[in-house]
């Protein structure tokens, strides 16, 4: 079913959401105070914040808020420079989420962003439908050891992404879920935008993934090798070349 999009005022921002899911939004739905008995996700799920797992409205969301990362982040810890409505981080995640679905791929359905301003900064909140029994990759690779079929259906998920022009502006092994059918998901798309679906940035994307296995293997706690690796590039161009035949 396609999203209706509908936009709710609020005193000190707006409220955009799916009209499919839900027929109205409550600000307080976006309080992690509201959830007191609300599950945090584990440190290994992506993001910077807490993200909250929550049950509203008879349905599981996840309930995330949005956190600086790098060296600002020791001056301003939640807050961004307000740039309009349309550029704020959560209406853009919604919307981009939206499209990502739309185009039939593994990642979350967005439920509703939020941002309350004050003067030139702003914060932000995401809602999106939780995904059923997944795990983060780098999780996954912690507790098994992993054929050669899982690393080929990693790469076939990114080239899914790839070849539809949507950039994911964080791919590591944190924001790569899998679930124990081996399904593949791909989650937090802050920053992600579309982009031609051919470019040097398929490979840019690629080597952050690389790099970010290497760091989490480098204790020894998750088996990462090269042969994982060539299989994970395997499923990614048979992928891409399935999709050009």
């Amino acid at each position: 079913m396609r999203s209706v999009e509908r936009i709710e005022r609020i005193a000190d921002g707006a409220i955009l959401y799916d009209g499919t899911i839900v027929n109205h939004m409550k600000a307080d739905w976006f309080d992690p105070a509201h959830w007191p008995a609300a599950r945090v996700a584990s440190g290994d799920s992506g993001g910077r914040g807490a993200t909250l797992f929550i049950r509203c409205e008879g349905q599981d969301w996840v309930l995330r808020h949005y956190h600086r990362g790098g060296a600002v982040a020791r001056f301003a810890r939640d807050g961004y420079p307000w740039l309009g409505e349309d550029r704020s981080r959560s209406f853009a995640e919604w919307r981009l989420l939206d499209r990502i679905r739309n185009a039939g791929l593994p990642a979350p359905r967005p439920v509703a962003a939020r941002y309350r301003r004050r003067g030139m900064v702003y914060r932000a909140d995401l809602i999106t439908v939780l995904i059923p029994g997944v795990v983060p990759l780098s999780t996954y690779l912690a507790r098994r050891a992993v054929d050669e079929a899982v690393w080929r259906n990693v790469g076939a998920c990114i080239a899914r992404f790839h070849r539809a022009g949507f950039f994911h502006a964080d791919l590591n092994a944190h924001n790569l879920q899998i679930n124990e059918r081996g399904e593949i998901f791909l989650l937090d798309f802050d920053r992600g935008r579309e982009r031609p679906a051919a470019g040097a940035w398929q490979q840019r994307n690629l080597a952050r993934l690389r790099r970010s296995l290497i760091k989490i293997s480098a204790d020894g706690a998750v088996r990462f090798t090269g042969e994982n690796w060539s299989a994970l590039l395997a499923g990614h161009g048979t992928e891409l070349s399935a999709a050009r035949s």
